[in-house]
């Protein structure tokens, strides 16, 4: 499995989790077979950690973004920071993680929708895509990307947790769906529903990490060397080999992404 090039679509390595040894860890993880990372900020500040990343290691991308926790600590013209950051390196690959989060509610919808559609928009004018975090607030997060999907506007739902139907409904829209460690997870069939019925062609690796670390690890900090269980999972719920999905989940980053390994 070491042989086969993976990438870990969506990662959090600037989390003070990692504080004590990513500078060592991050190498260990490339040299594990794992192709590419693609760092995701959530504020200001992560968005000037995720350049740092991407100007230490070559092997990391970066998503600058406002996530919807984090959008009542700022005003909509603070997203001229991320305009700022979003063209301040060639390896800046999508806008996020951005989207809605009505499970916690740390900032108010309203604030959520007007900074996800804002940052929708910031997407086309950047022509990237975006990675959107939806949770408990699937028929909002699917309504505004439609709208925006009308202009050209794709990316990837991460760590999709919604039916397969909608799913389906996203990928005719030309959009993506993040799978991670949950498909691991006892009592998920919904995900494991979509996972099984929807295209390979439309699915991108992800862990989330610190966080959402896979079985057999699960409990523990996550980090991208965990990416060949998820592969495996699907792997075994589609019938194929675990090279076949690591061939084509890589085609599907850097085909997003503009990524090239």
């Amino acid at each position: 499995m070491s042989e086969m090039i993976l990438i870990d679509s969506h990662a959090h390595y600037d989390d003070k989790q990692f504080d004590k040894d990513r500078m060592a860890l991050l190498p260990e993880i490339h040299q594990a077979g794992i192709g590419a990372i693609i760092n995701c900020a959530t504020d200001l500040k992560t968005c000037e950690t995720t350049l740092s990343l991407m100007k230490k290691f070559p092997f990391v991308y970066g998503a600058m973004g406002i996530h919807p926790h984090e959008c009542k600590h700022y005003d909509v013209d603070d997203l001229e920071a991320v305009f700022a950051y979003a063209t301040a390196h060639d390896k800046v690959v999508a806008v996020g993680e951005i989207g809605l989060d009505y499970h916690y509610d740390f900032s108010p919808r309203d604030t959520q929708q007007d900074f996800f559609c804002e940052q929708c928009e910031l997407a086309i004018e950047l022509e990237l895509p975006i990675i959107v975090h939806s949770r408990e607030a699937a028929q909002d997060t699917f309504d505004i990307v439609s709208e925006y999907a009308q202009a050209d506007l794709t990316g990837v739902i991460h760590s999709y947790t919604g039916n397969l139907e909608m799913a389906e409904r996203y990928i005719d829209m030309g959009f993506y769906i993040g799978i991670g460690g949950m498909i691991t997870f006892p009592d998920v069939k919904k995900i494991l529903r979509t996972v099984k019925e929807i295209p390979l062609e439309r699915i991108l690796l992800e862990t989330d990490c610190p966080y959402l670390a896979p079985v057999p690890n699960r409990g523990k900090r996550n980090d991208s060397r965990n990416i060949p269980f998820i592969a495996a999972k699907i792997a075994e719920l589609k019938g194929i080999s675990v090279e076949e999905v690591a061939k084509v989940t890589t085609e599907n980053v850097t085909r997003l992404f503009g990524i090239k390994i």
